[in-house]
Parts: structure tokens; C-alpha cells; sequence
């Protein structure tokens, strides 16, 4: 009687501790960045998926090209090819990142778990979809051979990630798939960055005052963004894959420079 009444004391104290630590300052804060970190990125998401695609869903590429959007002058022309790649692209990509947010909301994921499951699937579909249009439209982008490689590289990382985070779940991985689906919509949301970037570099050419020729400030703005939109990201979800224990990367060991009076403790661990 007396081992059962102390354990359930402890039993107790430990649920009042863990719910203690819950509430605490830190945690709160915590949460509330979490929060409106999560909010920002799910607004800026669907403000660039109607900003970026409704558009062309609008009108023809030769009308916007002669009011000047976005990127329409660059595909206005292009083979047929080109432009039905294009056009997948956008649409399947906005379905990407306005998808993207929606897997990483806890409560959708913990209440709903055949919601988010199906919210995934068509994800993965739309990135499969949209980075396989995105290596047709390399070879033609408007940034030369920095877009090309640079978003090139895009829809090839692009296409993997997913690819990785379907088949950790497929055998079950949560906290692979968990990493892999971070650092895939990091690159979802380089739609986003993009645009950020531009706005940023342009702002940047316009300072020191004087004429400012807006044609040539864009084009060496987007002459930057093919690496810039994306590479940020990945690094930005590293880290939290990282702070949230989930598998990340490591050096291997071996690549490491060898010195026998070192700490194991400060070798590497490879995930």
C-alpha cells in the first residue's frame, strides 16, 4: 500500500513539474514566436501564391507581356513546350506552398491526421509536378547561366527532398520525414525569398540616390536571386532540424582532420 501511494505521489509531482516547465516565461515566449513565426510564413505564402499565379490565370502571356508582369516577356514566344511547362509550374508550385504551412500546424496534424496525410500527399505530388516543369524552364530562364544553375539546382533539390521525406514515412522514419518535409518546403519557399530578395536588392541599388534606371536595377537584382532565394533557406532549416533533434547532417569522421590527443566527446556524430 505504502509503494503504490508513493508512486503515485511521484507520479504526481512529475506531471506538476512538467506542467510547471510548460508554463514558464521561456517556454510561453517560445511559443508565441513559434506562433507568429508559423503565421507570417503561412500569409506570406498564400499572398505570393495569389500575387505570383492568378495573373496568368487571367489573361494570355502576350496581354502580360504588353503590360509588362512579372516574367511573362521571358516565356511570351517560347515554345510550346516552355510555356505549358511554365504554366504547371506556377500552378502546381502555388499548390506547394500554400500546402506547405498547413503540414506543420500541430493541431491539424494531432486532431486530423487523415487531413494532413492527404494535405501531404498532394504536396509531394505538386512539388513532384512543379520541379520536374522547373528543369524544363532552366535552359530558359531570364538570369543566364546563374539561373540556369541556380534554378536548376532549385528543382533538383527540390524533387530529392521530397522524394526523401515520402520514402521516410513510407518506412515509418517520422523524425526523417519531419527533417526531410522542413527542408523541402524551405525550398517551396523560395517563392517567396525570391521576391524578398529583389525587393531588398533593389531597395540596396536605389540608396545612393541620384537617377535610378529601375529596368537595370531588376536585372541585376534577379541576376543574384537564382542561389540567393534558396540556398539561405536550406541553412535556415538546418538549424532547426537541429534544435529540434531531428537527423541533420554531419561531416563524417574520416573527412575531419585526425588528432589522437582529441576529446571523443567533440567528434562529429554521423546521423
Amino acid at each position: 500500500m505504502t509503494t503504490e501511494r508513493t508512486t503515485t505521489e511521484r507520479t504526481t509531482t512529475e506531471r506538476a513539474t512538467r506542467t510547471t516547465a510548460a508554463r514558464a516565461p521561456g517556454s510561453r515566449r517560445r511559443t508565441l514566436v513559434t506562433r507568429v513565426g508559423w503565421t507570417w510564413v503561412l500569409l506570406s505564402s498564400l499572398a505570393i501564391t495569389v500575387y505570383a499565379v492568378v495573373p496568368y490565370l487571367t489573361a494570355s502571356l502576350a496581354e502580360l507581356s504588353d503590360a509588362g508582369v512579372g516574367l511573362s516577356s521571358n516565356y511570351d514566344g517560347r515554345p510550346a513546350f516552355v510555356q505549358w511547362a511554365f504554366y504547371v509550374h506556377i500552378v502546381a508550385g502555388g499548390l506547394a506552398l500554400v500546402a506547405g504551412p498547413l503540414q506543420f500546424w500541430r493541431g491539424l496534424r494531432t486532431r486530423h491526421p487523415r487531413v494532413h496525410r492527404w494535405i501531404g500527399r498532394s504536396s509531394l505530388l505538386a512539388i513532384a509536378v512543379a520541379g520536374t516543369a522547373g528543369l524544363v524552364m532552366a535552359p530558359f530562364n531570364s538570369a543566364g547561366l546563374a539561373g540556369f544553375f541556380g534554378f536548376g539546382a532549385l528543382a533538383v533539390l527540390w524533387l530529392v527532398t521530397g522524394w526523401r521525406g515520402y520514402r521516410a514515412i513510407r518506412a515509418g522514419d517520422v523524425a526523417s520525414h519531419r527533417a526531410w518535409m522542413m527542408r523541402s518546403f524551405a525550398l517551396t519557399y523560395a517563392a517567396v525569398t525570391l521576391r524578398l530578395w529583389v525587393g531588398v536588392l533593389l531597395g540596396v541599388q536605389a540608396l545612393p540616390g541620384g537617377e535610378f534606371d529601375f529596368g537595370a536595377a531588376f536585372d541585376n537584382a534577379y541576376l543574384a536571386v537564382p542561389f540567393l532565394c534558396w540556398v539561405p533557406n536550406l541553412v535556415v532549416a538546418e538549424w532547426l532540424i537541429r534544435r529540434r533533434g531531428l537527423p541533420s547532417y554531419a561531416l563524417p569522421s574520416s573527412a575531419l582532420p585526425t588528432v589522437e590527443s582529441a576529446d571523443p566527446a567533440l567528434t562529429p556524430a554521423v546521423r
